[in-house]
């Protein structure tokens, strides 16, 4: 990978137009090396998430990118979803907290912004969602139920300790008291019980468990499990992180229902934080949660930041913004109906299903 900056440093527009394009086969090594090097980029921006998407969940994705000349300034990721539920869209990107443009370039967003447009108008969609962290558009629709949570990695244990609210501080130590124990996991056979049970109990069908295969194939080193054990060996609690440049992202999480008497999460998520300052990383991102819900409240108990998400729509053929969320009455009963499912006829269709969700 190059060290040179030169493709995330903005320029005058000069006589050189921006162009967009499509992506092609060649382009996806130069494509990373730029979301590497975007300071504006996230993980979700990486290439591997086209595959995934594709061989996983089966859509269609359109993955543009902008150019100056030869000089790569912009990438947008996008992918066609089409659900029984929430209808046709053009998402950056389904499965992904984050999406939009990751751009050097001011002009470059919007020129990949009228080119996403002009996509879905061609692709018939109903609607455009652009998953961005800050507003881009403001003329445009905007949902709001989104918050990402973020904390600053200290050095050293005790400081991270300490920066802990008392109350979850003391959760940690219950959890301690208790012999829990971490490890990191080779693969997926651990996590996925757990990750399996615990959706279930909130009535959301599961992902499959090839999708999770995929992540640590595709991405490596950089996809992570981590899994706490009981004093009697049990697996009782498990998350799944991606790493990018200085950060670590708990993005998929399960438990068994024992969990909270065991302070097996909070233990958990110190471990996560312990590991990652031992590696040297500076900030911890909980990934985004909704407004008014149990998960919202327990990040907020960690100590960390919530700062709000811009989920911004383009409407083609609907008059208002989706609501693929519990908000949806569709959505609550198909929850509702899910919690009575038994879980091995859960796990078995659930997959089925839950591609036309992200």
């Amino acid at each position: 990978m190059s060290s040179s900056l030169d493709a995330c440093i903005d320029r005058p527009a000069g006589l050189v137009p921006v162009s967009v394009r499509a992506l092609a086969n060649e382009d996806s090594a130069r494509w990373d090396d730029f979301v590497f090097r975007c300071p504006d980029a996230t993980f979700f921006h990486r290439i591997g998430w086209k595959r995934i998407i594709e061989e996983c969940f089966g859509h269609r994705t359109h993955y543009l990118l902008a150019e100056r000349g030869a000089r790569l300034v912009a990438v947008l990721p996008l992918a066609e979803v089409k659900s029984f539920l929430f209808g046709h869209a053009l998402v950056s990107l389904p499965f992904c907290a984050y999406g939009g443009v990751a751009a050097a370039d001011p002009e470059a967003v919007s020129a990949l912004h009228a080119a996403a447009r002009e996509l879905g108008e061609r692709l018939g969609v109903e609607h455009l969602e652009l998953r961005d962290r800050t507003p881009r558009e403001t003329a445009w629709p905007r949902q709001e139920l989104y918050v990402r949570f973020r904390k600053e990695i200290l050095t050293g244990i005790e400081a991270n300790l300490t920066s802990i609210p008392r109350k979850q501080r003391a959760m940690v130590r219950k959890g301690i008291g208790r012999g829990l124990v971490s490890r990191i996991d080779p693969g997926v056979d651990s996590f996925f019980p757990l990750y399996a049970d615990n959706v279930h109990r909130h009535g959301t069908p599961p992902l499959p468990k090839r999708y999770f295969e995929t992540l640590r194939t595709t991405f490596d080193g950089d996809c992570e499990v981590l899994t706490v054990t009981d004093a009697g060996g049990r697996a009782v609690s498990s998350v799944l992180s991606f790493y990018f440049r200085d950060e670590v992202l708990p993005y998929y999480a399960g438990d068994v229902d024992a969990a909270r008497d065991l302070a097996a999460n909070d233990f958990k998520y110190w471990e996560l934080i312990r590991r990652a300052s031992e590696r040297g990383l500076r900030f911890f991102d909980f990934g985004r949660s909704k407004r008014g819900t149990g998960a919202f409240a327990f990040k907020e108990h960690w100590g960390a930041e919530a700062i709000p998400l811009a989920y911004e729509y383009w409407l083609y053929r609907r008059d208002s913004i989706p609501e693929n969320n519990p908000l949806n009455p569709k959505y609550r009963a198909l929850m509702a109906m899910w919690r009575l499912l038994p879980l091995p006829l859960a796990n078995a269709i659930g997959p089925h299903l839950v591609k036309s969700l992200g």
